[in-house]
C-alpha cells in the first residue's frame, strides 16, 4: 500500500481526543483484523526556537514506538500528503460534530 516516499496523515480518535499524526507507513493488518497498522511515525524536525507542547506530547507518547495498531473504528480519514506537518492533539467538537463513539452513551 506504501511506497518509500509516500507520506501519510492520519486522524483518530484516542481517549476522547482527535490525534492526528504522519507516518510512512499505512496498512490494513490482517494478523489483527479490525485494526490500521501505522508505522515509521514522522515529527517535524524542525530546528526552530518554539516548541508546540501538543507535539512534544505526542513525541513523548511514541517515543520508542515501531508501530501501532489503531481500530479502524477510531480512524476519521488517513490522506496521502506532499509532506509532513505539525503532529497535534485537539478536543473534538461534538456540539457540531455528527461524528460520534459507537455505542453511544
Amino acid at each position: 500500500m506504501t511506497t518509500q516516499n509516500t507520506i501519510y496523515r492520519i486522524a483518530f480518535l484516542n481517549q476522547n481526543k482527535v490525534y492526528e499524526i504522519y507516518a510512512k507507513y499505512v496498512a490494513s493488518d490482517l494478523e489483527m483484523y479490525g485494526f490500521i497498522e501505522i508505522g515509521d511515525i514522522i515529527f517535524n524536525s524542525s530546528s526552530g526556537i518554539l516548541v508546540d507542547p501538543g507535539e512534544e506530547k505526542l513525541k513523548t507518547e511514541f517515543a520508542g514506538v515501531k508501530r501501532t495498531f489503531v481500530p479502524m473504528h477510531n480512524i476519521f480519514r488517513i490522506d496521502e500528503v506532499d509532506k509532513e506537518g505539525i503532529a497535534k492533539i485537539t478536543e473534538p467538537n461534538l456540539s457540531t460534530s455528527n461524528v460520534h463513539q459507537f455505542p453511544p452513551r
